[in-house]
């Protein structure tokens, strides 16, 4: 599987990952040949059931998280951009296929979802956000604004989170099904970006958007734990895994570069000579290849978790955090080495040191993995410490 993925990323991405990296906002059409497949939806649909139909298992088939980390890294070889492109393969698509209801699988599951979380003063605290939600009737009534949603302009629906009690803090915040058209929802603007830069981000503002009751995604209970808002969460530890699988993408993709070069240098990477007699340039380009197989088993770990239904919370920010980081590191120490060829928009070393960044900030950034991790290791609470 992982040789043919290459193939494929190696034959329809990589070719057009500087044309859409200079064209920032354009739709690139060739990835309209993968609108069928799912390549980040979370794991299979449930199907409608119908009367006559067998009594089936819900669960995911063994292996789908495993699958997608795999899949995910190979096509970020290709391009991270690109892959963040592909119809139907939003953020958004992973929360609908985790909570939603048969019914809203059927209205809402063949189409492209972007995830709105983040707000110009809640960033890395979800539970900080401050958009509302009021019950009027069979509607709810949406206000905010939400900014960085990836796909904001190509997507057709967006999973809004908002709360719908302020007083209730975090075990009021709830998940909503937006679709573009509704009134009251505005694309504000659309952001021009260091890295990623063939995938669109934007910003949302709604302003009296009344949608569906039943767009709601869960239970619409406020329950006095946070229960309510660890389901929310869950969504987390299934997508950071893939964060870090991108990460690992690009990182690879750095490393198999760099080593052609310098092996068309004349420098040695048999790895048959003694450890104490390496170069300074072999030993930084072993070290990183160390590292790029710590984050892909730490990737792979929390996927087969994932796919064996074990609590993988910890295991999911651990992969984020050394991926986001380390990718980060590695591209750059790859321009480093290269030199003029790192910095050259000849070759890709350079988009891809500037594709990596964002990689330790979307999805939780470094620091809320590691706090994450340490509150975890040190059995205490978020108000514990912060």
């Amino acid at each position: 599987m992982r040789t043919s993925l290459n193939s494929l990323a190696k034959s329809v991405l990589r070719p057009i990952a500087r044309k859409y990296d200079e064209a920032e906002h354009e739709y690139p059409q060739e990835l309209e040949m993968f609108r069928s497949m799912k390549v980040m939806g979370g794991g299979p649909k449930k199907k409608p059931k119908t009367d006559d139909s067998p009594e089936k298992s819900s669960k995911p088939k063994k292996g789908v998280n495993l699958g997608t980390v795999v899949t995910v890294e190979e096509m970020c070889w290709g391009d991270a951009a690109l892959l963040l492109s592909l119809p139907n393969a939003g953020l958004g698509n992973a929360a609908i296929a985790a909570v939603a209801t048969e019914e809203q699988l059927q209205r809402f599951g063949d189409k492209w979802a972007a995830m709105a979380i983040t707000e110009p003063g809640s960033g890395s605290d979800s539970g900080s956000i401050t958009t509302t939600a009021r019950l009027d009737g069979d509607e709810y009534i949406l206000n905010g604004e939400k900014i960085f949603v990836t796909c904001a302009d190509r997507c057709d629906v967006v999973v809004v989170w908002a709360t719908v009690d302020k007083k209730a803090g975090k075990n009021a915040i709830k998940s909503f099904v937006v679709e573009k058209d509704t009134p009251g929802f505005k694309l504000e603007t659309l952001e021009h970006k260091l890295g990623i830069r063939a995938s669109d981000t934007g910003t949302f503002v709604l302003d009296e958007c009344r949608i569906p009751k039943d767009n709601l995604l869960g239970s619409a209970e406020v329950k006095t734990d946070t229960e309510g808002f660890k389901g929310v969460m869950k969504t987390f530890d299934n997508t950071r895994p893939m964060v870090a699988a991108m990460a690992n993408g690009i990182a690879r993709a750095a490393l198999d570069f760099t080593k052609e070069k310098l092996e068309e240098a004349g420098v040695d990477l048999s790895y048959t000579s003694n450890p104490n007699n390496l170069s300074s340039i072999v030993r930084e380009f072993y070290t990183m290849e160390a590292n790029l197989e710590a984050m892909r088993l730490l990737t792979w770990r929390a996927a087969w978790m994932a796919d064996n239904e074990q609590f993988n919370n910890v295991e999911a920010s651990m992969s984020k955090a050394k991926a986001g980081r380390y990718a980060t590191l590695i591209t750059q120490k790859c321009c480093e080495i290269l030199g003029p060829l790192g910095f050259s928009r000849d070759y890709l070393a350079e988009k891809w040191m500037r594709d990596s960044k964002i990689m330790d900030i979307f999805e939780g950034t470094g620091q809320i993995q590691h706090l994450i991790i340490a509150r975890n290791v040190l059995d205490l609470s978020s108000k514990e410490l912060k």
